[in-house]
């Protein structure tokens, strides 16, 4: 192990664990994962640490206790598993992205789809407009297990508004200014990419023009819900 947790940082990271293990059940719910696939990590606000799920642990046996704690290059600091074997990803966004709090990844049905053609996803419905700002962009092949995926997902979202990424050949990644927004992204994702996948099927999918995805974007962003705080 490679670090000592301050005692600052105990009382969030027990929260933290608590918050990410219902999330892993959020995943399941909105039928994202299957098996052990997939996982959402959360930054310790405040310290260069970060929880994030197991490697190979079944959602039915995932608890608050299993969640295990790493710095920022991937190093498990507490736990007693081994974390998950993107966790080298989840790390290099967070050291790279200081304004990301949640990481989630999944292999969502039709989102994976759309990576196993090695495609984008077009602003063709209002709903991506409103959540992504605009397309959901495709990024390179990246073997898992060292922070190449990292990158990638760095690199391809840099300049875009979109939260979600779509790892060629691989599967999503989402972000969010915490664990739940990236969870939400990763619902809204697939969502999305089913929407598009059927449509494509009827004929030419019609993108929605710039100025109204920005027009929307900006709406759900900072007016829709109650007082602005609809995500």
């Amino acid at each position: 192990m490679s670090a000592t947790i301050p005692e600052s940082a105990r009382g969030p990271i027990e929260d933290l664990r608590e918050r990410v293990a219902a999330l892993h059940g959020e995943l399941v719910r909105y039928g994202l994962v299957v098996w052990t696939a997939g996982n959402v990590s959360a930054r310790v606000p405040g310290h260069d640490l970060m929880v994030i799920k197991p490697s190979g642990v079944s959602y039915d046996d995932l608890t608050p206790a299993s969640i295990v704690v790493c710095d920022l290059h991937g190093e498990l600091v507490e736990g007693e598993l081994s974390p998950s074997s993107d966790t080298a990803a989840h790390a290099y966004v967070y050291r790279h992205r200081p304004d990301v709090g949640g990481v989630v990844h999944t292999h969502s049905t039709y989102a994976s789809a759309w990576a196993a053609v090695g495609e984008s996803i077009p602003c063709a419905l209002t709903a991506m407009a409103d959540e992504f700002g605009g397309e959901i962009p495709l990024g390179p092949f990246a073997r898992i297990g060292d922070d190449s995926i990292g990158r990638g997902i760095v690199e391809t979202l840099a300049g875009h508004r979109s939260t979600a990424v779509i790892m060629k050949n691989h599967g999503v990644f989402t972000i969010g200014r915490d664990a739940k927004a990236a969870v939400k992204s990763a619902v809204m994702c697939e969502d999305v990419a089913r929407s598009t996948h059927i449509a494509r099927q009827l004929g030419p999918l019609v993108p929605i023009a710039e100025d109204d995805v920005d027009a929307l974007h900006d709406r759900y962003q900072n007016v829709y819900g109650q007082g602005g705080q609809q995500r």
